[in-house]
Order: C-alpha cells, then structure tokens, then sequence
C-alpha cells in the first residue's frame, strides 16, 4: 500500500483514514469507527469480543481485514487494523448504534470527493487551497505549493518509467536531489527547521519552494533526455538537476548576502514579513 494517512473528522471526532493511490480506495481506522458508533470506552475490546462473534458465526469479515502503520494518540506509529469502504459498510451492520446511517453518508461523501478528485485533479487542488487557506497560509504560497506538487508528480511519473521503485528509491532520489540543491540532504533539512512528523515543503518559504520545484523539474528534463536504466543513473541525474538549482540557490546568496534555506518554517516567514 502506498502512504497517505489522513484523519478525517466525523461530528468532530477523529477518524485515521488512508488513500491507496494504486488500488484506489479509502481505508478507515476500524478501532477510531467502533468508537465512535458505540461511545465504548475500550473500543479495542469491543472490536476484539465482535471479531469473535463474527467468526462463530462463519463470517470471512475478519478474516480479511488489513493492518496500516496509523498514527497512535502518543504520535507513534503503530499497526492499526484497516477495513475498506466496503469492508466497513458491512462491519456496520453488526454495530447496533442510532449513528449507523449517518456515518455510512459521511462515508459515502468521502468516497465521492475522492472519485471526483481523480477525474478532475482541480476539485483536489482546490479542497487543498481551502485548508492551507485555513492554516493561515498567503495565497502566494499556496500557488507555489500547488505547482511543487504538480512538478512533483511529473517527476514521479517519468521515475515510474524509468521503473524506480517507491519508497525507498523514490527517498533515495529525492534525497540526492534535495541535497545537491540545498546543502542539506532531508533529515537535516528537516532538523534545521525543527520538524519531526511535519511535511518538509509545508515548511518550505516561496524562494525554497522555487528552487526545489527547479531542481524536480530539471530532473525530470534530464531523465526524459537520457533514459537512465538503472538506480544509479537515476541518482546521477538527480544530483544534475539538483545541482543546476544549487548553483542558482548560490547566486542569489551572492546577490542577496542571505541565505535561501533558513530555519523558519513557512508560516513564521510569513509572520517575519
């Protein structure tokens, strides 16, 4: 399954919920639903005596509910058991509880939002204005964020053709590209921001969101030119493309007597203009 954990909120409760972008379908946290559907104060028993009457009555249910690495309430990661739309519909019907119905709308609604977001991308990136609207963002930053995740997703594609693998060669290349345009490679980006669990772009000000987005986009160009076969040409066109955006991060430095990437996070730039 690829990442994408989200939490999305029911009448104001949490619910840890998961886009796979290859299956495309949502998974929900079954732990977060039962809590909610019962107001059980240990909904990990309620869950566990359920599954035991399930299988006692001969039903596959349990039998092919999934795990996820969910976000825990102690911030670790932690495998949550995962039920489908599907899945959870029919769990559903086994929970006695007056929120039954309107939680199948609200999950309908989600499941709606997402379809209409795959055959209209604008739909998404307009519910992503909106909550970085929310977060206190400028509407500047928020174009800039918008267009990083579209170079963003024309790097990953042209990967994909050239059969880098993702997870961990897409943070391979993406560290070598990060590095050779910043001087940081991600984990010490990250640490000179201070972020732990934090989106690095979400953290990044206009001109870094630019010269990252250069550095993608060159990438890309490069690749498409040369058609590496293997990982390790990949990583020696990603340090090109990140290099071509260093050299230019430098000349601003040399022209401003600043330095790009700085330690603020995206919203204390803006509370520093």
């Amino acid at each position: 399954m690829s990442k994408g954990t989200n939490i999305k909120l029911f009448e104001q409760q949490k619910v840890r919920t998961h886009w796979d972008n290859e299956q495309e379908k949502w998974y929900f946290s079954i732990i977060d639903v039962i809590a909610i559907l019962t107001e059980n104060a240990r909904p990990r028993k309620y869950w566990n005596d359920l599954k035991s009457k399930l299988n006692k009555e001969g039903s596959e249910l349990s039998e092919k509910i999934g795990q996820l690495k969910m976000k825990a309430t102690d911030g670790k990661m932690r495998q949550t058991d995962v039920a489908d739309t599907e899945q959870l519909f029919r769990l559903i019907q086994s929970i006695p509880s007056p929120k039954a119905e309107p939680f199948k709308i609200w999950i309908a609604k989600i499941a709606k939002e997402r379809i209409d977001e795959i055959e209209d991308p604008e739909i998404g990136f307009d519910r992503l204005m909106e909550t970085y609207l929310k977060k206190g963002y400028s509407k500047e930053w928020i174009n800039q964020r918008l267009k990083s995740i579209e170079v963003r997703k024309e790097l990953t594609d042209e990967w994909d053709n050239r059969g880098v693998k993702k997870g961990l060669e897409y943070a391979i290349l993406t560290n070598e590209i990060t590095k050779a345009w910043s001087g940081f490679d991600v984990k010490n980006y990250k640490k000179l921001k201070d972020l732990k669990k934090e989106n690095l772009r979400d953290n990044m000000s206009n001109l870094e969101l630019v010269l990252n987005m250069l550095a993608e986009a060159t990438t890309t160009e490069i690749s498409k030119e040369k058609k590496p076969e293997t990982l390790e040409q990949n990583k020696t066109i990603a340090n090109q493309g990140g290099t071509i955006a260093g050299n230019t991060r430098k000349e601003i430095e040399e022209k401003t007597g600043k330095k790009v990437v700085s330690k603020l996070s995206a919203k204390k730039h803006l509370d520093n203009s």
